[in-house]
């Protein structure tokens, strides 16, 4: 008879999230594939899980897979867990479910905490519509082209940055998406020190440069989604509408009021006045 992979949540910080049928799941399976045993052990003190582990984490899943397919196949049953939250949510995990549903062998999702989805519930941002991007690229050049890619989009769109580059992104970000509109950060969720903060993009670079105690910790980044508004129909506006009031006042004022008049950011109005 086939194993069975399962794929466990475990908690983001406050060992009691966990759940009952994690826990169960954890103690009947045979083995557990951890991306860090070390720091799994201590969730398997806490709760008396005598399962052994093994190492399973993104420099080793493709060396490992392969037998590990082979031990399911025959019939062990295997748990799969991250160092924290959801398996695969940018996190590994990925190669083995996909080559185990190409086996036929049963993947069994054990759902639980994720940071994506424990922020956006405090986060005070639209919920209805969302994408989940992972961590931005690490350089500049490629983070702020990677922003701009997305800055239309019409829902919240969701990020991970660490607390090296937290307040860089934040930069970029407001050169990208301008300066109204509201961004989520939250860190140590579910831990002592958690914090929810949605505000302007100025407030929060403020804050982040405030204290650098501010900057520790995994950040997840909310962004709301742009205005809805027809692109098309508002450049042909601002074309019409921008060099009549440029002419009237600086480009600073005409540049506020078009972006008023046509929805478009406030930053996009003014290059396109002082093109002019």
């Amino acid at each position: 008879m086939t194993g069975k992979l399962f794929i466990v949540a475990t908690p983001i910080g406050n060992l009691n999230d966990i759940t009952y049928r994690a826990i169960e799941t954890l103690k009947d399976v045979d083995m557990v594939l951890a991306e860090d045993t070390r720091h799994s052990k201590k969730l398997f003190t806490h709760f008396e899980i005598l399962t052994p582990l093994k190492a399973f984490h993104e420099h080793n899943e493709r060396e490992k897979t392969q037998s590990i397919i082979s031990e399911l196949n025959s019939g062990v049953s295997i748990a799969l867990i991250s160092d924290a939250g959801t398996p695969l949510i940018s996190d590994p995990g990925y190669f083995i479910v996909s080559h185990a549903k190409k086996e036929g062998i049963e993947v069994v999702p054990i759902p639980g905490p994720s940071a994506i989805i424990t922020a956006l519930s405090a986060s005070g941002l639209a919920s209805n519509s969302f994408s989940f991007f992972g961590f931005l690229p690490s350089k500049q050049t490629a983070r702020i082209k990677y922003l701009q890619n997305r800055a239309d989009l019409n829902e919240t769109i969701i990020f991970y940055e660490s607390p090296k580059r937290i307040l860089a992104t934040l930069n970029d970000m407001l050169k990208v998406f301008g300066d109204e509109r509201k961004v989520c950060l939250a860190k140590e969720l579910t831990k002592s020190f958690e914090t929810i903060r949605t505000d302007e993009i100025p407030s929060l670079i403020e804050y982040l440069t405030s204290d650098p105690a501010h900057q520790k910790g995994e950040f997840v980044i909310l962004v709301s989604s742009t205005d809805k508004i027809d692109l098309v129909d508002a450049e042909n506006q601002l074309a019409k509408i921008l060099p009549i009031l440029c002419a009237e006042m600086g480009a600073s004022k005409a540049s506020k009021l078009a972006s008023k008049i046509t929805g478009i950011d406030k930053k996009h109005c003014y290059n396109r006045a002082i093109e002019l």
